[in-house]
């Protein structure tokens, strides 16, 4: 039994395999399509078949389009209800804001009214020191020269492969937060967000993808407006919170700007709700000198001392 060398033969002889994905796109067609057109061809179906055939396909046809016709009605038929929902809740929407702004305005005409009563009660000093103590707590209107920050959302960007969001575009709670922060520690004497001035109790926060300043939803683009000495802007511009806002600002196409101000007018902010402390129950004290030894009783300023209100910066 002989062999060829393999040395002695031609390369131009070899028969190379082709793999699966060179073979499937120079055949895309499966090879049993081809088959059964084939065997149609040499056998074509007889009259009878293709006759009986025929009632198969119409009754197929009829019934998918009977269904989409029901579909469709059942859908229209929906459809007023759910505009009429729609509207309803619109309308309601916009009767309960302008009730709100009406009760707002009427408020305020109030607490001026009081103002004005409370003035002509005191002296000229008392009624002077309040007025600054109102006006240092957030709880009188303030005008003044001071610094406008403005924030906007970016475009949305799409990512070429996910088609998810690119960055975060849009502007967060997070970025008023600092913002406001700076502009106290640069120090500013009144602060507000779109008209909602800012106070020591004052929260800033978001809720599901709107962004409430105590409570109450505020829109883009957002100014947060202060008033305060000549000095804030440039401390503004050099504070951490202004570099950071414009770095996201180069990234995510979020507009920032900040401009000085003339004049500016913050409202007051809403009148707080107090509360009252109430001494707790406790049992008597026992008489001077008959405890035990090692038990003394508190001094005046008791044990600890009483939390501060939360803010200084909001």
């Amino acid at each position: 039994m002989s062999s060829t060398p393999r040395e002695g033969r031609d390369p131009s002889a070899r028969v190379y395999a082709p793999d699966f994905l060179t073979d499937l796109f120079r055949n895309p067609l499966d090879p049993g399509y081809a088959d059964a057109a084939t065997r149609r061809r040499q056998a074509p179906p007889s009259g009878l078949r293709r006759w009986a055939a025929r009632p198969v396909t119409v009754v197929v046809v009829v019934a998918i389009g009977f269904l989409f016709s029901v579909a469709y009605r059942e859908t229209m038929a929906e459809e007023p209800g759910r505009a009429k929902a729609r509207a309803g809740l619109i309308a309601e929407i916009k009767q309960r804001e302008s009730e709100t702004d009406r009760l707002t305005a009427r408020a305020e005409q109030l607490r001026e009214e009081v103002s004005r009563q409370r003035d002509a009660a005191l002296s000229g000093s008392q009624a002077s020191r309040l007025r600054n103590l109102e006006a240092g707590t957030g709880l009188a209107r303030v005008r003044g020269d001071g610094v406008v920050v403005r924030l906007a959302d970016g475009a949305e960007d799409k990512d070429a492969v996910t088609g998810a969001d690119a960055g975060p575009s849009r502007v967060l709670y997070s970025d008023l937060q600092k913002v406001a922060n700076a502009l106290w520690a640069a120090g500013a004497e009144a602060v507000a967000i779109n008209g909602q001035r800012l106070t020591a109790t004052s929260t800033i926060r978001s809720a599901g993808e709107a962004i409430l300043v105590d409570y109450r939803p505020v829109t883009g683009p957002y100014e947060v407006a202060a008033i305060g000495p000549g000095s804030m802007r440039d401390r503004f511009d050099d504070s951490r919170a202004a570099s950071l806002m414009r770095e996201v600002a180069r990234s995510t196409g979020l507009s920032f700007g900040v401009k000085e101000a003339e004049d500016l007018t913050l409202p007051a902010a809403p009148q707080p709700r107090l509360r009252y402390a109430e001494p707790s129950v406790s049992p008597s004290p026992s008489p001077s000198g008959s405890g035990a030894a090692g038990k003394t009783s508190p001094g005046p300023s008791g044990s600890g001392t009483s939390p501060s209100p939360s803010g200084g910066g909001r």
